[in-house]
């Protein structure tokens, strides 16, 4: 059984993943439509990159019997001195990998460039490469320089995509010939868990033992443990917030299985301190005298916004770059004073167009020069504001004064002032609603978060997709912002009846 890389950046993340693929994958989640959305994205720059070498031999493949062939049309063109090779497969010792680029330097010897549509080079990819390496080195080959070609995240748009524009080269051969060695040991442990019969040990404890740095793992294979270990229990150690590797397992050795159990000396952070202390005692943290003071700072008439954002590593307009987030809808909630009616406004931008001249020119209109201005995580709403105030100058005023207003209403559960077992440590507006206003609820919205609307419009908007369900798509994504500035409204007024006990 021959171990791809892909295999191998598996047993990284944890061996039981690696061995749910090779056994068992019905186990293990589907690509979903917003994962889906990103490997397309990723293939959108790879496209774009692999325009740099215009005298490549792409080999590629487009069913599996193609990919068999893979290596003996890779060996083809090698033996036929092509100058660079594209989506080329070489496999020995067990071991194989397909390539994004080879460059020919010499006589049996490579360049080795991997394309990534993130902004920079990260410690991953020098994993993942330096497996590409040993497959190279134990097929006969040997590798002179390695590189990462990713998107340059200062590159603008204006007009058609430059590729060269767009990307931009990091070198890692230091790094990635340092990592020989425990990549050889990591492919032997990883031919040990294809040689076991049962699934190795599946606790989260076991995840990224290697110790690449800079990733995030976890959650993903925490969600993955859940469904292969199911716990009724609500308030188990597997829901503790942000938990480690290392704490699972000392929570673990100690046969300790609730939240309300852990010992002060295994606690991580403050958070979690709170979240033990609150579930053990099952009773709020509350801190009104906080709350009030912050309160009583708010200026009406109260504005409750909120936007949903375009963001792509390929830019979708002129003056964009990548990875950037550019608003294509807000919602507005109005309170002119303490008892008024409450009003409703909103954008939602429905052509394939730049949506921010549209959506300027309303909000401007919908929000006064006075009053308090409320989002949640604030510091993302005013990162929006500070892009479009430098796109377009004639609204730079306006959104200045707009930031200088903004109040972020997350604070006091981000700061721990009003604290819910129920909130299992999050301050997401996702974890507070369903506690202090249990009446409404994301899950009966066909859009339910904010990567599903971002992606569901581009499909609809931008790409033309969905045109017989056009009007309700567009009905859906204005529920959805609605509700965020809605739930806003709720958890304010939850907010001032709880001070006034």
């Amino acid at each position: 059984m021959n171990l791809s890389k892909s295999d191998y950046m598996l047993s990284l993340r944890h061996p039981s993943w690696l061995w749910l693929k090779k056994f068992d994958k019905n186990k293990l989640p589907p690509v979903d439509e917003n994962l889906q959305s990103m490997f397309d994205s990723g293939n959108e720059f790879e496209s774009y990159a692999n325009q740099l070498f215009p005298d490549a031999t792409k080999i590629g493949f487009s069913n599996y019997h193609e990919y068999l062939s893979l290596p003996s049309r890779t060996m083809v063109a090698i033996n036929n001195n092509a100058s660079s090779i594209i989506q080329g497969r070489l496999e020995a010792d067990g071991i194989t990998c397909i390539f994004d680029v080879l460059q020919k330097v010499g006589d049996k010897e490579f360049d080795l460039i991997e394309i990534k549509a993130s902004t920079k080079a990260k410690p991953e990819h020098e994993y993942d490469l330096a497996f590409q390496m040993l497959v190279l080195e134990k097929s006969g080959y040997s590798v002179r320089n390695i590189s990462v070609i990713h998107a340059n995240k200062e590159y603008v748009r204006n007009g058609e995509i430059d590729p060269k524009g767009i990307t931009a080269q990091t070198d890692v051969t230091e790094k990635v010939k340092a990592l020989r060695e425990i990549t050889q040991k990591q492919i032997e442990a990883a031919f040990r868990v294809l040689e076991q019969k049962e699934m190795p040990d599946p606790s989260p404890r076991y995840v990224n033992q290697v110790g690449v740095p800079g990733v995030n793992w976890f959650p993903e294979w925490m969600a993955i443990y859940k469904t292969l270990r199911p716990n009724t229990d609500p308030y188990n150690i597997y829901e503790l917030s942000y938990p480690s590797a290392e704490q699972i397992g000392k929570l673990e050795d100690a046969g300790i299985t609730q939240i309300a159990d852990v010992p002060d000396e295994l606690v991580l952070r403050p958070k979690q301190s709170a979240q033990i202390k609150t579930t053990r005692e099952d009773k709020r943290i509350i801190d009104k005298e906080k709350i009030r003071e912050f309160l009583e700072a708010f200026e009406y008439p109260l504005y409750f916004f909120d936007y949903e954002t375009m963001s792509s590593v390929i830019p979708q307009f002129d003056g964009m770059s990548p990875y950037k987030d550019y608003p294509f809808q807000y919602s507005l909630h109005v309170m002119e004073s303490p008892n008024a009616e409450l009003r409703h406004f909103e954008y939602l931008h429905n052509e394939n167009t730049n949506p921010m001249p549209g959506l300027l020119d309303k909000l401007r209109g919908d929000i006064r020069d006075t009053g308090t201005v409320l989002a949640w995580n604030m510091s993302y709403e005013k990162g929006c504001n500070d892009r479009m105030a430098a796109l377009y100058p004639e609204y730079a005023e306006f959104l200045a004064s707009l930031n200088e207003r903004i109040e972020d209403l997350m604070i006091p559960f981000s700061n721990m002032w009003l604290f819910d077992k129920d909130f299992f440590g999050s301050a997401s507006v996702k974890k507070v609603m369903p506690v202090l206003a249990p009446e409404l609820s994301y899950k009966e919205l066909n859009v339910g978060d904010g990567l599903l609307a971002r992606r569901t419009w581009t499909q609809t908007v931008l790409e033309g997709q969905n045109q017989g369900s056009r009007d309700e798509i567009m009905l859906d994504l204005s529920k959805y912002c609605t509700l965020d500035t809605y739930a806003m409204v709720r958890i304010l007024g939850e907010l001032g009846r709880l001070v006034k006990e």
